[in-house]
């Protein structure tokens, strides 16, 4: 199984409906260093999945007083395939250090994007 940190569209039932075909169980968590900033998404596919085409995505700031909350998923690797096929290309995933000490696969904005949107 794999830990995704859901803090934007993939909290929705409706997008996880759309997308595994399931409603996924998690557990809150907060990831620590991060803020919240708004995407503005061209991709047709996401948003009719999501209803939006204006997306959260997360900017690093290295700030240990900055923190996103969000839920921790598990899913399996073939449900991380389908994850990373809905994020657009102005997202990368890595992993990090959640709040509570456990890691987790996170979409943040690429390290470009991060220093333009910060």
């Amino acid at each position: 199984m794999e830990s995704l940190f859901s803090y934007g569209t993939l909290q929705l039932e409706e997008v996880q409906k759309a997308l595994f075909g399931r409603i996924l169980m998690g557990m809150k968590d907060q990831l620590p260093g991060y803020q919240v900033e708004n995407l503005k998404i061209m991709d047709p596919h996401v948003i009719e999945k999501s209803g939006t085409d204006i997306h959260p995505i997360l900017v690093f700031t290295g700030d240990s007083t900055d923190f996103v909350s969000g839920t921790v998923f598990e899913i399996d690797e073939e449900e991380l395939k389908t994850a990373d096929e809905y994020e657009v290309e102005e997202y990368e995933r890595v992993s990090a250090k959640m709040s509570s000490g456990n890691e987790a696969w996170i979409y943040r904005a690429l390290t470009k994007l991060n220093r333009r949107c910060s």
